[in-house]
């Protein structure tokens, strides 16, 4: 394979609402679930395609909604995270997944070193940049810039159910995700949010929030929400309308530098 994506394939990355003016960037790196052309089913079921080691369900609509109630940039990826995890550098295992929970990927199994390459330079890197530069030119406008990255995750994993709705993950710099949980469990709580969970640092997820969050001096927090919460229109307005409100509350007493 000399290259990945095909031309009729289109750009690997989706920047909504790039001239917003809101003080948010969002991310989304599993937002789809489709796979390039050239890499086929990468031996996988239908209905393996269809879960969450494809992608994260629901998570880009909840995304698109604050971004559009915030006015502010969603960035987002589309293809399927077994292509390639844009939360992931490219010297991670975890950046294309020869098993992803109970499933063997059998398509990442046989990469020769081109083939990896491709990956890389055709997927992950013009996500990079693109997440990257915006997060360069709104500081250098010097303008205030709080980066949100958005997944789900499954409410059964290798077999246990998990209690948690949503989880606040962090790295290094707290700053924002503090500020969320000490607001979400003032008073009557709505959900079950917990801290670095149901992932955190250890687990390697937390790339996107370094990689542009914590080097550039933007707070930052990732969201993990329970995808049974967010599985039709109706409930992940409810979760957008939940979040909108905690999000505003935590940047009025938050300053970004």
């Amino acid at each position: 394979m000399t290259g990945l994506l095909t031309q009729a394939e289109g750009d690997p990355v989706a920047i909504d609402n790039a001239d917003g003016k809101g003080d948010f960037l969002f991310v989304c790196e599993h937002a789809s679930r489709r796979l390039p052309e050239r890499l086929g089913t990468l031996g996988l079921s239908k209905e393996a395609l269809e879960s969450h080691i494809a992608w994260d369900p629901g998570a880009l609509a909840v995304a698109t909604h604050l971004a559009a109630r915030l006015d502010s940039t969603l960035i987002h990826q589309r293809f399927s995270r077994l292509a390639y995890d844009c939360n992931r550098p490219p010297q991670s295992d975890a950046a294309m997944p020869a098993v992803s929970e109970i499933y063997d990927v059998p398509g990442n199994r046989a990469m020769s070193a081109a083939e990896r390459q491709a990956r890389v330079e055709e997927i992950y890197l013009p996500f990079r940049d693109a997440v990257a530069r915006f997060v360069s030119e709104r500081k250098a406008a010097g303008r205030r810039l709080f980066l949100v990255t958005m997944h789900s995750f499954t409410p059964v994993y290798f077999g246990e159910p998990r209690a948690v709705e949503i989880g606040i993950l962090h790295d290094a710099d707290s700053r924002l995700a503090d500020r969320m949980l000490a607001i979400a469990t003032d008073g009557e709580v709505a959900y079950d949010i917990r801290r670095n969970e149901p992932y955190g640092p250890a687990d390697g997820v937390t790339h996107s929030l370094v990689e542009y969050g914590v080097r550039n001096g933007v707070p930052n927090v990732m969201i993990e929400i329970r995808n049974d919460l967010i599985r039709d229109e109706i409930s992940q307005r409810v979760m957008a309308d939940y979040l909108e409100g905690l999000l505003v509350k935590s940047i009025a007493a938050l300053p970004a530098r």
